[in-house]
């Protein structure tokens, strides 16, 4: 997988380049979208927990090796305790930035230098790897549509299809409706948290916090970002 490398947040990140438009990306909703996934993988490797519906440190020492993941544990660890739902937004910038500065030293972005108004400097991201994009995005697809049964899925596949199935990414395009869909979607969230115990009321959290600002973002601004 070109992709394989990458963590869930920064696959996420990924997924919100539309391979179609190379320098467009969704920044109403990728923030949210990247920070869920973030709060995912660290309660799929264990290092954050559920405490009565509070996103708990496990330990105040462990560490991912991976900046972004734990950059996220360690501002949890400093904060008062909250909510799964308050993480996905909280300071949820920070976790994209974050995110975001992966992919360009993987090589998956480009950060090119410009001015707005010929006067202001400014930094615009664009994709640079179009085709790990697009295969990425038509993976994502793949698993949301159906084509393989949920249980032969990669686990990381299936978080990564219901988290951007709740943000709908321009990159996924037109998302799909109906009983079908939600069923397939329960689905992979039963496959997604089959590694972690408790994962699954987590992931559930997660992605209904995701949906909610999604929505959010869509009356703000509903033209994207």
């Amino acid at each position: 997988m070109p992709d394989g490398s990458l963590s869930l947040p920064a696959r996420l990140c990924l997924l919100a380049w539309d391979p179609t438009r190379p320098g467009a990306t969704d920044t109403a909703r990728a923030h949210h979208l990247v920070r869920a996934g973030a709060l995912t993988e660290l309660a799929r490797r264990g290092l954050l927990t559920d405490d009565e519906g509070i996103a708990t440190p496990v330990d105040l020492d462990s560490r991912t090796g991976d900046a972004v993941l734990d950059g996220l544990l360690e501002l949890v660890r400093e904060s008062v305790p909250h909510r799964w739902r308050t993480w996905v937004r909280r300071y949820a910038r920070v976790t994209f930035d974050a995110a975001r500065e992966q992919l360009v030293a993987e090589g998956y972005l480009r950060a090119e230098k410009k001015r707005v108004l010929g006067v202001f400097p400014s930094v615009e991201y664009v994709l640079a790897r179009v085709a790990a994009a697009r295969t990425l995005s038509a993976r994502t697809r793949s698993v949301l549509e159906g084509a393989v049964p949920a249980g032969e899925v990669p686990e990381r596949d299936a978080v990564v299809a219901v988290l951007a199935a709740a943000a709908e990414p321009r990159a996924l395009g037109p998302a799909a409706t109906g009983a079908g869909r939600e069923a397939r979607i329960a689905e992979l969230t039963e496959r997604g948290a089959a590694s972690a115990p408790g994962l699954r009321e987590i992931l559930l959290e997660v992605r209904g916090a995701l949906r909610a600002e999604t929505a959010d973002a869509a009356v703000t601004s509903p033209g994207g970002g």
